[in-house]
């Protein structure tokens, strides 16, 4: 305190005046003894100010509300208080042990307990602090002594770091030292980070690390930028970050992560690594981890590193509940396992996870059954306008459904089948994999296989019921069974071609070697007949139901995504059978798909 400068002036009195004086003096002194002992030590003082109400309404305004101590020294520009220390400004109330206060600028700097409050949520612990209440500035820094942190509680909000500063004008807090934030859901330490208590929002910079743990799983995020919102729990991540959970890790660049739901959208073609190595890239991805789905959208590839395959498509939807996928938009299966890629191409594409018997308990009441047995079985399904290319084997149907208990994938709606210079047609096509090899093929209801010799000349091969046998990925048997008919183009002796033979007969089996007929058996009874080529006319090159589809026979990888107009033609006006409906409902979606803005 400025010493009070008093002036004093020069009074004379009387001898009568100073008797009188006196006398007063003696009858007063008990008086001034009371009030004298009524009045506390000078250092006890607690400083009261007296300030106008309507100033303390006022927010950029500094208040100094109690000190038990409070002193100033000629030489200094701040006071010193000591004891019970309390400002505020606005709705923030500081609390320490001792402060020097800089009265002309509402500075501070604060030492022992610091304490800021702010209603009954929000409250900061320091060992010091330096306030710059400049109107332009109003900044704070929190320092903690030596093994100590800042802590910052804002409910269920705790941040913790060795300096902290707070801007009051913004109402944001910062720190670039190191720092940890928790809430009710999740733990995020970083290298600098920034919160707004208002509105419950932060960044992070810079080795930033997500975490969060359940009874049943795991989150961890790291990135070098994180939004975060300690309220929704919802973090938003824009720099390249990866992201792990109990059945994978994420690689991505930007998107949303709603943590408490598991719910994220990811962009900008994040990469997805599932723990038994399947891989999924596309534009944007759409993940509900809770709930067991996910979605892709644009350029979709789901690779299968185990089977070597992968499926491709503009937009898929996974639902891991039922181990189900579902893929459109230029939809794609890519197999390679044998070194020679299969290319297979439908409108959609599908596979799932199919209930395939139950044995039920013979007396379910009392119980006696020994055992109640599910089997499942995977199923693969293609539809509409199908068609693939290998090199050595391409084909086209209208619908495709592989099921993987018997290995059986079968055609539907006029399925054509090409090998080199062989073709294979009928009503239903049923082909066996061993290994990823075709190594036979079935036609129960009617078969027609043709090659082609020369030119108009085709062998050709027709009954009820085909078999087909392929050793090395080229026909080597064939078996019929009932209504056969056959036109052949023998071979002489000098690999000439002179003759065309007809026949008819109930039963067939015949051998194959290249593009050569090495043997052709047919009973009981056998009718036909031979004629020269130069006799034969035209009308007899073909059986009933030849046709050579070779308009429909795809040519490259590319290929398999041109639908020619006859083959559009063919599979919009079949009759289709039962067994080609596809048997798994679309995909529901059971949650909002959350987009990033």
């Amino acid at each position: 305190m400025a010493k009070t400068m008093i002036k004093h002036r020069k009074t004379y009195f009387s001898k009568g005046k100073i008797a009188v004086i006196a006398a007063i003096a003696a009858m007063m002194a008990p008086l001034f003894l009371s009030i004298s002992a009524q009045i506390p030590n000078r250092s006890s003082v607690t400083f009261r100010p007296q300030v106008p109400t309507a100033d303390r309404a006022a927010g950029n305004r500094v208040f100094l509300e109690h000190a038990n101590v409070l002193r100033k020294n000629d030489t200094d520009s701040f006071m010193i208080l000591v004891d019970s220390v309390k400002f505020t400004k606005g709705p923030m109330m500081m609390f320490c042990d001792s402060c020097h206060y800089y009265a002309e600028t509402e500075s501070m700097e604060a030492f022992g307990n610091v304490r800021m409050e702010q209603g009954d949520t929000l409250f900061v612990f320091a060992d010091e602090l330096v306030y710059d209440g400049r109107p332009d500035v109003e900044i704070a820094t929190l320092y903690a002594n030596p093994g100590k942190k800042v802590l910052l509680i804002n409910k269920d909000v705790r941040l913790e770091t060795d300096i902290f500063v707070y801007d009051l004008k913004l109402d944001l807090g910062y720190y670039n030292v190191g720092g940890v934030l928790t809430d009710a859901s999740n733990r995020l330490t970083s290298l600098e980070g920034e919160y707004m208590p208002s509105t419950k929002e932060a960044n992070f910079y810079t080795d930033v690390h997500l975490n969060s743990r359940s009874e049943t799983d795991t989150l961890d995020i790291y990135t070098d930028t994180l939004y975060y919102n300690t309220e929704t729990h919802l973090a938003e991540i824009n720099s390249q970050s990866v992201i792990v959970n109990a059945r994978g890790t994420i690689y991505t660049r930007r998107g949303v992560y709603l943590t408490d739901s598991n719910i994220c959208t990811l962009t900008e073609r994040p990469l997805i690594v599932t723990n038994d190595n399947q891989t999924l890239v596309a534009d944007s991805v759409f993940y509900n981890h809770n709930a067991g789905y996910g979605e892709a959208f644009g350029g979709m590839v789901l690779t299968d590193t185990a089977n070597c395959a992968q499926v491709c498509g503009e937009y898929g939807f996974y639902d891991e509940v039922r181990d189900s996928t579902y893929v459109t938009g230029r939809a794609l299966v890519k197999e390679y396992s044998q070194g020679d890629t299969l290319y297979l191409h439908g409108r959609q594409i599908e596979s799932f996870i199919e209930l395939d018997s139950v044995l039920i308990p013979a007396d379910t009441i009392a119980g006696t059954a020994e055992a109640v047995r599910i089997d499942t079985c995977h199923i693969i399904q293609v539809y509409p306008r199908v068609r693939f290319f290998r090199s050595d084997l391409q084909g086209v149907c209208d619908s495709m459904r592989f099921t993987e208990r018997d290995s059986m994938l079968r055609m539907f709606v006029n399925p054509v089948v090409w090998s080199e210079g062989q073709q294979i047609f009928g009503n239903i096509i049923e082909m066996h994999l061993n290994d990823s090899t075709f190594d036979r093929a079935r036609l129960p209801e009617f078969g027609f296989a043709a090659q082609q010799i020369e030119g108009e000349h085709f062998n050709q091969i027709s009954g009820k019921e085909m078999i087909a046998y392929f050793v090395d990925r080229e026909l080597r048997h064939i078996d019929i069974n009932g209504n056969v008919e056959i036109i052949m183009y023998p071979q002489e002796n000098d690999s000439t071609v002179n003759k065309l033979v007809k026949a008819e007969s109930s039963f067939l089996s015949a051998d194959f070697k290249g593009r050569t007929t090495e043997r052709i058996k047919m009973w009981p009874e056998t009718t036909g007949t031979a004629t020269p080529l130069f006799m034969a006319k035209r009308s007899l090159y073909y059986l009933g139901k030849f046709r050579w589809f070779e308009a429909l026979r795809p040519t490259s990888p590319g290929d398999v995504f041109i639908i020619p107009e006859e083959m559009e033609e063919i599979m919009s006006t079949a009759e289709r059978p039962s067994g080609d409906k596809p048997k798994s409902p679309l995909p529901q979606m059971a949650q909002p798909r959350l987009r990033p803005q």
